[in-house]
């Protein structure tokens, strides 16, 4: 590795403890070694957080996703970044590849908060220079922040993946109408058919899906959303589908496995073919099931953080 630390020289990735797996592989294709870093936590529950290396003008690259303790893993992104700024590094990337409160992107009550304005707002008090994320809920996201935001997107590894599958008479389905630009993008990149369900939501976190645009009769069927958190969505959609006649070989691909709750039980009793997930959240061994397919993103994310250091484009690695 000492070669390319020589390249990267004044440059340090650091990792929180949300996914310390994730920051393995990451470094791991940066050929570098992880920055040095002290996490821990008072007896009251309060956060702690010390680098243990000079960063004094280096850019820092930190990584932190967000996943079933969402408020726990932005407190101690806070404060690392916090840590980072009062010990002079030159520029802070975050790179979130879950970002947590992405679904709350506007208004849909009265009296509600725009949580994901608010995170961006925090983010951008404490001290961000650039964000990197992958597969927002909202694409509009990015306009809440006033730093550059490198939105990458798995949807290259799901093409990758289920064009070795070579599937006959495919369907790519989107969950709602939020959806369909990516399953559109997705569906054409693998040659196949489009189909939308319409979901609404009669109460808070309950999904019920009560049509379907597009014809699914004796198709396969590839269901792609941005993110499973207790299943009832694509569960809820799948036995729709097959009221409408699809094939028993149905597929699900989504970005972040949030898979809180009963979602685990619900993915794995409800008949997918197989379920394909990305590794942008800690997916523990008490959580994966058979038939579940974990593709990781360290390369890509990797590939992101070299070409921002390089000063080269990455607009590749959007497409």
């Amino acid at each position: 590795m000492t070669n390319q630390r020589n390249h990267f020289s004044n440059m340090h990735f650091f990792c929180g403890s949300s996914h310390p797996e994730l920051g393995k592989n990451i470094s791991k294709s940066l050929g570098i070694d992880p920055g040095k870093i002290f996490l821990s936590k008072f007896s009251c529950g309060e956060n702690y957080a010390r680098i243990e290396e000079s960063i004094r003008g280096y850019e820092v690259y930190l990584l932190q996703s967000s996943g079933l303790n969402v408020n726990d893993d932005y407190m101690e992104l806070f404060l690392m970044m916090d840590a980072m700024k009062r010990a002079s590094a030159k520029a802070i990337h975050v790179i979130v590849p879950h970002f947590g409160y992405a679904r709350q992107d506007k208004k849909s009550a009265p009296r509600e908060p725009i949580s994901s304005r608010m995170i961006a707002d925090l983010l951008d008090a404490v001290g961000l220079d650039r964000l990197m994320t992958v597969d927002l809920h909202a694409d509009q996201i990015q306009g809440f922040f006033s730093q550059p935001v490198d939105h990458l997107t798995a949807l290259g590894l799901f093409v990758d993946y289920f064009k070795k599958k070579n599937l006959q008479n495919l369907v790519v389905v989107a969950p709602d109408a939020g959806r369909a630009k990516y399953a559109k993008k997705l569906g054409d990149r693998l040659g196949a058919e489009l189909a939308i369900l319409h979901k609404t939501r009669p109460s808070h976190n309950v999904a019920e899906i009560v049509n379907i645009v597009g014809n699914v009769k004796g198709k396969t069927i590839l269901l792609v959303d941005d993110m499973v958190d207790t299943g009832g969505s694509v569960t809820s959609g799948l036995a729709t589908l097959r009221k409408h006649g699809c094939k028993d070989e149905i597929y699900l691909a989504t970005t972040h496995a949030v898979f809180s709750g009963p979602a685990v039980e619900r993915m794995s009793s409800a008949g997918f073919k197989e379920v394909v997930v990305t590794d942008t959240i800690n997916i523990p061994p008490e959580k994966r099931f058979p038939g579940l397919k974990v593709l990781s993103v360290a390369p890509m994310i990797g590939e992101a953080i070299k070409r921002n250091y390089e000063k080269r484009s990455i607009s590749t690695l959007y497409t």
